[in-house]
């Protein structure tokens, strides 16, 4: 049975609300100074799991797009974002990446041919405003290159976004394996690079191990699940509306089990964040319902020789019962 839009957005929700608690997690549980190990934790294990599950491998030109969705959504976003969360003081990251929205309205214009509305674009700025307003403690100093990495993780979650609904899916590939696809190839980029900038990974302790299970399964497999099934079904406009409540969630959770405070700035823009989040879903009058684009995808070996063209991904209509 075809989920409901209200329940669709509501099952999409929960992939920021699970990143809001990366935050947590990490300075809790994980070893320190560590994020580009923690980035490929996070990716590669769910990647292989998500392909073990789905049993179906791209074919054609898919090859090629599941690398530059890998690359956009995880390889380059996940390395960009720790870079400027480490370079830029207090919640500025978190700040200059809101604006992700604007990059998506802009992006959809140009690829999905969708002309940008005064409101997306208002509510896109009340967005930015409300998140800056929650995350925002005190200036400091701003550092370029933390901005300019800030600024390219946005831009690139934001294209992966819009690429990820004007390319569809492939004939029989349902979301689990085309999330399997994007973090196996984000993970395979991140690896290199992790083990020459950091050496080899670090020892792990059981607070730990038990942190990069939950990065890896709740995370990073359900969540960037539940997220691109959700840019299949809605636009990428509502899809990355559906963002600030990633620092929203991290501002509850450290009041809530951290013992952090929250200011009454800080609650009038979460206010504003979460009524820009609600009216980013309303969809403009008269507009259709995205339809999800399908290709040709070719199954496992071993699936053919069993003469199945099926896949484990229980999205798939085929196999909904």
């Amino acid at each position: 049975m075809r989920t409901g839009r209200p329940a669709l957005i509501a099952l999409t929700a929960l992939a920021p609300v699970s990143w809001g608690t990366t935050y947590a997690v990490t300075t809790e549980f994980l070893p320190p100074d560590r994020p580009l190990f923690t980035a490929l934790a996070r990716a590669l294990p769910a990647g292989l799991l998500l392909l073990a599950l789905a049993r179906v491998r791209p074919h054609g030109a898919w090859w090629w797009k599941a690398t530059v969705l890998g690359a956009l959504n995880i390889g380059a976003f996940f390395p960009l974002l720790f870079l400027s969360a480490y370079r830029l003081p207090g919640g500025m990251a978190a700040v200059v990446g809101s604006v992700g929205p604007l990059f998506v309205v802009g992006l959809s214009a140009v690829l999905l041919g969708q002309r940008p509305r005064t409101r997306a674009v208002l509510t896109a700025v009340a967005a930015a405003l409300g998140v800056s307003l929650v995350v925002l403690r005190s200036a400091g100093e701003l550092d370029a290159l933390g901005a300019l990495a800030a600024l390219a993780s946005a831009a690139s979650m934001s294209t992966g976004t819009v690429l990820t609904q004007r390319w569809g899916r492939p004939d029989g590939v349902g979301p689990l394996a085309l999330t399997g696809w994007q973090l196996t190839a984000g993970g395979l980029l991140i690896a290199p690079v992790a083990l020459l900038v950091e050496g080899s990974p670090p020892a792990l302790d059981a607070p730990a191990a038990g942190g990069y299970l939950y990065l890896a399964l709740a995370n990073t497999a359900v969540a960037y699940w539940l997220w691109f099934r959700g840019i299949g079904r809605l636009s990428a406009t509502q899809v990355t509306f559906l963002g600030p409540l990633s620092p929203l969630t991290a501002a509850v959770v450290g009041w809530a089990a951290l013992g952090e405070t929250l200011t009454p700035v800080q609650l009038v823009g979460m206010a504003l964040a979460f009524g820009a989040t609600l009216a980013g879903q309303l969809a403009p009058r008269g507009k259709p319902e995205p339809v999800e684009k399908v290709a040709t995808a070719e199954p496992f070996s071993s699936a053919s020789r069993n003469g199945r063209k099926d896949s484990m991904d229980l999205t798939v209509p085929g196999l909904r019962r």
